[in-house]
C-alpha cells in the first residue's frame, strides 16, 4: 500500500463518522433499531479502517499531506505517525465498545435520537485531532470535539447536568482561546505550525514561555490538569455512563496528545529543560496526582469518585511528560492505553450498577457483587489494575514511569507514585470488599438494603469483559501490542520525530 492509499484511509477514518451523523439523524425519525445499527456499524467500520493503517506504522512510515493553504504557511493537513496511530486506534476501539454498551443502556433512556448522532460526530472530531498535520487543523477539530461533547454532558437535562455543562462550556471557551493564542505566537515565532517540520521554536524566550503557558492552559484543561480540572468532577458523573467512559477514557487523552505535540513539535526537550519548563509541568503533575487521589477518598457518589480518580491518573501522564526520557515517555504512552482500558471499564460497570439499582452512593452498594457478580468482577479487575497490582496493566505503566523517574534521579517522583497507589487502594478497596463480603448493605439512613436485580445485559457485559481482559493481557503478557507501540512512540519522539 502506498502513500495515496494511506491518505485515502485517513480521510475516510476522519470524515466517515462525520458524514454518517446526518444519516443517523434522519434514521432516528424512521427506526430506532436502524439508527442504532448504523451507529454501531459506523464505529466498527471506523475501527477496522484504522487497523489497516498499522502496516504503515510498523514500517516506520510518516504520512504528511497538505490539502491547501488558508494563508501562507497556514495549512489544512493530515499526518500519520506512530503517536497519532496509537491514539487513533485506542479511541476507535473504546468508541466501538461504548457503542455496543449503549445499545441496551440507552434503550430505556430519553434522547436517543440526539445521543447517537452526537456520539458518532464526536468520534470523527476526536480522530481528526489525532490525525491532524498541523496545530491549526488540530485546533479546528479540538474545538469541534469540545463543543459537540457539551451535548453529551447535558444529555440528562437535569439541573445538575445543565450546571455541569455550563461550567464545562466556560472552561472549554477559556481553553480554546488560550490554545488559539498559543498557536498564533508559535506561528509568529516559527513561521509555521506544521507538525512536519521538526521543531518549530528552537530557543526559549518570554514570548515562547507565553506560548507554552497558553498551550498548557488549552490542553491541560482538557486533560484535567490542576487547577483547570474543575469541570471534570461535575461533567463526568452527570453524563450517560458510556459518554462518561469516553470522556475519561478517550477525550481526556486529546489534551495529553496536544501536550505531546507541543513538547516535541512546537518546542523540544532541549528548550523544555534549558528553560526549566519541565519543572513547571512536574510540579503541576505532582499536585494533580495527589489532589485527585486525595479528593477521590472523600466522594460517596461512585461516578464522582471515578471522576476525581481520572484527575489523579492523568497526573501520571503529565509526570512522564515532565521527565522526558525513554522510560518516562514509554510509561506515559502505555499509561494512556492502560487508563483508557481501566477507567472505561470502571465507568461502564458503575453505569450498569446505577442502571440496574438506581443507587449511586458507595455506602449503599454493600452486597451488590453477589447480585451482579460479572459486573462487579470487571469493576474489581479494573480497580486492582488502577491500584497497580501485578500482573495487571496498571502495574506495568507505573513500573515504567518509576524507572523513568529513577533514570532522571527524581526519586521524589517515585515516592509520589507509591503514595498515589496507596491512595488508589484506599478509595477502591472500600467499594470492592463490601460489594462481595457484605450480604446486606445499608443505605446512608442506616436502613437495610436487599438487592433484587440481575446482572447487566449481555451487550453491556461484553464491553466490560473485553476491557477487563485488556487490563490482564496487556499487563505482563509477552505479547503486548500497546506496550510495543509505546516503546516505538518513545523512540520516535526522542529521535526528533524520525525513524
Amino acid at each position: 500500500m502506498g502513500e495515496a492509499t494511506a491518505i485515502t484511509i485517513i480521510l475516510f477514518v476522519i470524515f466517515f463518522p462525520i458524514v454518517m451523523t446526518p444519516i443517523l439523524m434522519s434514521a432516528s425519525g424512521r427506526s430506532e433499531k436502524l439508527r442504532n445499527i448504523l451507529a454501531l456499524l459506523t464505529s466498527a467500520i471506523t475501527f477496522i479502517m484504522v487497523l489497516t493503517l498499522y502496516p504503515f506504522v510498523v514500517r516506520g512510515d510518516i504520512i504528511q499531506h497538505t490539502f491547501f493553504e488558508i494563508l501562507p504557511n497556514l495549512e489544512i493537513s493530515i499526518r500519520l505517525d506512530v503517536l497519532s496511530f496509537s491514539l487513533t486506534a485506542l479511541a476507535s476501539f473504546i468508541w466501538f465498545l461504548c457503542a455496543i454498551y449503549s445499545l441496551d443502556y440507552m434503550a430505556e433512556e430519553h434522547g436517543g435520537s440526539r445521543y447517537y448522532p452526537v456520539l458518532i460526530f464526536t468520534l470523527g472530531s476526536c480522530l481528526g485531532i489525532f490525525l491532524a498535520g498541523d496545530f491549526f487543523t488540530l485546533f479546528v477539530f479540538f474545538e469541534l470535539m469540545s463543543l459537540i461533547s457539551y451535548i453529551l454532558v447535558v444529555h440528562e437535562e437535569t439541573e445538575e447536568a445543565l450546571k455541569a455543562g455550563y461550567k464545562y462550556l466556560v472552561m472549554t471557551i477559556i481553553g480554546g482561546l488560550a490554545l488559539f493564542f498559543g498557536i498564533i505566537i508559535t506561528f509568529e515565532l516559527g513561521g509555521t505550525v506544521s507538525l512536519g517540520v521538526g521543531t518549530i521554536i528552537n530557543e526559549g524566550s518570554l514570548l515562547a514561555l507565553l506560548a507554552f503557558i497558553c498551550f498548557l492552559i488549552g490542553f491541560g484543561m482538557k486533560a484535567g490538569m490542576f487547577p483547570l480540572h474543575v469541570w471534570l468532577p461535575d461533567a463526568h458523573p452527570v453524563a450517560p455512563s458510556p459518554a462518561s467512559a469516553l470522556l475519561s477514557g478517550v477525550m481526556l487523552k486529546t489534551g495529553a496528545y496536544g501536550l505531546f505535540r507541543v513538547i516535541f513539535n512546537a518546542f523540544s526537550i532541549e528548550v523544555m529543560q534549558t528553560s526549566n519548563w519541565d519543572i513547571i509541568l512536574g510540579v503541576l503533575a505532582v499536585i494533580t496526582i495527589l489532589l485527585g487521589s486525595a479528593v477521590a477518598l472523600t466522594q460517596n457518589d461512585i461516578k464522582r469518585r471515578l471522576a476525581y480518580s481520572s484527575v489523579g491518573q492523568m497526573g501520571y501522564v503529565l509526570l512522564g511528560l515532565s521527565i522526558l526520557n525513554e522510560n518516562a515517555i514509554t510509561g506515559t504512552m502505555f499509561h494512556i492505553f492502560s487508563h483508557a482500558f481501566m477507567k472505561s471499564c470502571l465507568f461502564l460497570a458503575a453505569g450498569a450498577i446505577i442502571w440496574k439499582t438506581g443507587k449511586r452512593a458507595i455506602s449503599d452498594l454493600g452486597g451488590i457483587g453477589r447480585e451482579m457478580p460479572f459486573t462487579m468482577g470487571c469493576f474489581s479487575i479494573a480497580a486492582l489494575a488502577m491500584i497497580g497490582i501485578p500482573p495487571l496493566n496498571g502495574f506495568l505503566s507505573k513500573w515504567t514511569l518509576g524507572l523513568g523517574a529513577l533514570d532522571a534521579n527524581a526519586t521524589i517522583y517515585v515516592l509520589v507514585l507509591l503514595i498515589s497507589s496507596l491512595l488508589n487502594a484506599l478509595y477502591y478497596l472500600p467499594i470492592i470488599v463490601p460489594a462481595f463480603f457484605e450480604i446486606v448493605g445499608e443505605d446512608h439512613h442506616g436502613h437495610a438494603l436487599q438487592f433484587d436485580v440481575q446482572d447487566a445485559t449481555p451487550k453491556m457485559l461484553a464491553s466490560m469483559v473485553i476491557l477487563a481482559i485488556c487490563t490482564i493481557i496487556f499487563g505482563l503478557s509477552p505479547i503486548n501490542i500497546p506496550f510495543d507501540l509505546s516503546q516505538m512512540t518513545s523512540d520516535f519522539l526522542l529521535r526528533g520525530g524520525l525513524f
